[in-house]
């Protein structure tokens, strides 16, 4: 078998045609003036050509090193123009910001209407970006992470938690653009910083037989706010669910909030009792798509109906009428589980049961719902019978 067969100078004397240099190292001329370098090689049994480069700009000497490093690399079992691909559609260079912003745009379509609330992203625009957020992701390791995540660890465990999750994903997904990056990182930081001092804390709620109070104070105001607040007692939704409420999902007494709306990203039918569609039907005096727009035409903000209830004295939160509820159906009404969980729109039973079982429970979670009403409204149990 010929080796370095052919000389710069013949190279440049050569005419168009296939000129072997040995080693199955290829010069293809097309011209006297213009060819291209090529090595044959075999891989997985089949015989194809790698290109090296245009001659006369790689040399004779770059070309034997090019075909050289292809015939070792396809000896440790690659092959190497599948690897030189690669390289050509990896990215140069990617930042941490730029690796967390492609991880996002790609988990889109399964986070709750888009993440375009940006609950996905929040923790790490404020713990991670700051501070790393023009880092090459591949120099991301545990020591970094340590310094990053300690001051928070601790303080702050819950934002802690979902940073490191999240910062974990965009380490899978930079792995998979190829780039060289330690998918250990997050775990190793874990081990350096130790288990986490966590305690739950709940949030703060009105004891049920406070609430009928509180009910009857708020219907002495005339506030956009103090209605809302009425209507998620009636109807023991979430706080965005009520704040964002449309007319539109209204129809005749029944509320409608779609996937896109739900935390369970179903859709949820929610009974309206008469005390909760009289409270719509003030709403309209507003004269808004909302039910409850603030002053300047939009939806309330997430604090005004915890302000109004902080001025009320009480350390209790909107949120936290769920658990008041909940708490009073567990102990003073005959409900069944699937009623009073459904009705606070969670989730019941497993998937195959959910599969078999696609009743939603609106008739028995307006009856709760009624009970409810009117134990805000104090109205007794003989007299709710009475008007039913």
């Amino acid at each position: 078998m010929r080796i370095n067969a052919l000389s710069s100078l013949q190279a440049k004397r050569l005419g168009p045609g296939k000129h072997n240099d040995g080693q199955n190292l290829w010069l293809h001329k097309r011209t006297r003036e213009q060819g291209k370098w090529f090595v044959r090689l075999v891989v997985a049994g089949k015989r194809r050509e790698m290109g090296l480069g245009p001659w006369p700009d790689v040399t004779l000497a770059e070309a034997r090193e090019r075909a050289a490093a292809a015939r070792k690399m396809l000896r440790a079992g690659k092959d190497p123009i599948e690897e030189r691909s690669k390289l050509k559609h990896r990215p140069q260079r990617v930042t941490v910001a730029e690796a967390i912003d492609g991880c996002f745009k790609a988990r889109q379509a399964e986070l709750k209407n888009d993440g375009k609330a940006g609950n996905w992203l929040s923790p790490l625009r404020v713990h991670v970006l700051p501070k790393i957020g023009q880092y090459t992701v591949e120099d991301i390791d545990q020591h970094l992470l340590k310094r990053i995540f300690e001051p928070i660890w601790h303080t702050k465990p819950d934002a802690a938690r979902k940073a490191a999750n999240r910062l974990n994903l965009t380490l899978q997904y930079a792995a998979a653009l190829d780039l060289d990056v330690d998918l250990q990182a997050v775990a190793k930081m874990k081990a350096l910083l130790g288990k986490q001092r966590h305690r739950v804390t709940h949030i703060p709620s009105l004891p049920y037989q406070d609430a009928p109070a509180f009910y009857q104070m708020l219907c002495s105001k005339k506030s956009v706010t103090a209605l809302a607040l009425r209507f998620l007692m009636l109807t023991v939704a979430r706080s965005a669910e009520v704040r964002f409420a449309r007319f539109n999902e209204i129809e005749e007494d029944i509320w409608i909030l779609s996937q896109e709306r739900t935390k369970t990203a179903q859709e949820h039918r929610v009974p309206l009792s008469d005390e909760a569609q009289a409270v719509v039907q003030l709403a309209r005096q507003y004269d808004n798509e909302l039910l409850f727009p603030s002053p300047s035409g939009k939806a309330l903000s997430d604090a005004a109906m915890s302000a109004l209830m902080k001025k009320a004295g009480l350390d209790a939160r909107p949120h936290g009428f769920r658990s008041t509820f909940r708490t009073w159906a567990e102990n003073e009404t005959d409900a069944d589980w699937e009623t009073k969980e459904g009705t606070l729109g969670h989730r019941v039973g497993s998937t195959v049961e959910r599969s078999y079982q696609r009743s939603d429970r609106i008739e028995k979670r307006l009856l709760l719902l009624d009970s409810w009403s009117a134990r805000l409204r104090r109205i007794s149990p003989t007299d709710l019978a009475s008007r039913t």
